[in-house]
C-alpha cells in the first residue's frame, strides 16, 4: 500500500510536466545530482535565515498567522469533538491515505522518485521539482520536530485539554504541536499546486494534500490549530525555498505580480484564516 501511495503520485507528478518538458542542456548526470544536493542543502539554510530578513510586511503576515492560529485555538475542543463524530463516516480509503502519504518514509519516497526521474531523464524542471520538494520537506520537517518537543502539546487522544503544555515531554501523547502528516503532506501539495495557474487545479492538489492533516484530527491525534499553523510554516518554506531556486535553475515557477497573504475572516457563524493567491 506505501509503495502503491508513493507509486502514484509519483506517476501524477510526472504526467504534470509531460507535455511540457523541458530537457537541460547535456551534462554529466553525477554534476547535475552534486549541483542538486548541494542546492538542497542550502534551500533549507536559505528558509532558516528569511526570518532574519523580514521586514514590516512580513512581520505583519507572521502576526496575521500567529493571531489566526490563536483564533482557532480558542475553539479546539469543539471543533476536535466535531471532526472525531465524523470519523466513522469517513471512507477508510480517505483515512488510510492520510496516515500513509504522510509519513515521513513515504513523503520522501515519493519526492526522491520525482527528483530521480528527473535526474535519469536529464528533465530540469522535475529536477527543480524534486529539489523544492525534498529541500522543503527536510526545512519544515526539522522545523515541526523541534517545535514538538518544545511547545509539548498534549493530543486530544491524551484527554488532558487543549490547554495542557509539558514542554521536552518524551512522550508521543505531547507532541501535538504542530501536525507532522499536515505538514509533510501539505508542503508537496503547495510546492506541486503553485506551479499550476488554474485556481481549480490548484484547490484540487490542496485539498489532497489537505486531507492527511485532517485524517489526524478524526483519529483525535491533533487539535485543528495544530493543523492550521502546519499549514502556514508549509507555505512560508515552500515560498522561500522556491525563491532561492530561481537563481539556480533556469526553469521558474514564480509570479512575482502576485503576492500572497494571511487575513482573519470573521461574521455570524464564521471564523477562520483565508489565505489569498
Amino acid at each position: 500500500m506505501k509503495k502503491t501511495i508513493a507509486l502514484l503520485f509519483t506517476i501524477f507528478t510526472i504526467g504534470v510536466y509531460a507535455q511540457d518538458s523541458i530537457v537541460s542542456v547535456p551534462e554529466k548526470r553525477w554534476d547535475m545530482f552534486k549541483y542538486d544536493i548541494g542546492n538542497m542543502f542550502k534551500g533549507v539554510a536559505y528558509s532558516y535565515s528569511r526570518p532574519f530578513q523580514w521586514k514590516g510586511q512580513q512581520w505583519a503576515q507572521f502576526g496575521g498567522v500567529l493571531a489566526g492560529t490563536g483564533a482557532v485555538y480558542l475553539a479546539d475542543e469543539e471543533t476536535s469533538e466535531f471532526f472525531q463524530r465524523q470519523r466513522e463516516g469517513v471512507p477508510n480509503v480517505f483515512r488510510e491515505y492520510g496516515e500513509l502519504y504522510g509519513s515521513p518514509e513515504n513523503n520522501y519516497l515519493a519526492t526522491s522518485g520525482v527528483y530521480l526521474v528527473g535526474l535519469i531523464t536529464k528533465n530540469e524542471k522535475l529536477r527543480r521539482t524534486g529539489v523544492l520538494l525534498i529541500s522543503s520537506a527536510t526545512s519544515a520537517g526539522f522545523l515541526q520536530q523541534v517545535l514538538k518537543s518544545a511547545v509539548g502539546r498534549a493530543r486530544p487522544v491524551a484527554e488532558r485539554g487543549k490547554d495542557t503544555f509539558d514542554p521536552f515531554n518524551p512522550h508521543r501523547n505531547y507532541h501535538s504541536f504542530p501536525s507532522g502528516h499536515a505538514l509533510l503532506a501539505f508542503t508537496n501539495a503547495y510546492a506541486i499546486g503553485k506551479q499550476f495557474k488554474s485556481p481549480w487545479v490548484k484547490a484540487g492538489v490542496y485539498t489532497l494534500g489537505a486531507i492527511p492533516g485532517i485524517s489526524r484530527i478524526w483519529d483525535g491525534q491533533h487539535w485543528l490549530s495544530d493543523f492550521v499553523f502546519a499549514v502556514a510554516i508549509s507555505v512560508a518554506t515552500v515560498e522561500s525555498i522556491d525563491r532561492y531556486l530561481d537563481r539556480k535553475y533556469d526553469e521558474k515557477y514564480n509570479d512575482r505580480s502576485k503576492k500572497m497573504s494571511w487575513n482573519l475572516n470573521f461574521g455570524p457563524g464564521t471564523l477562520g484564516v483565508v489565505l489569498q493567491f
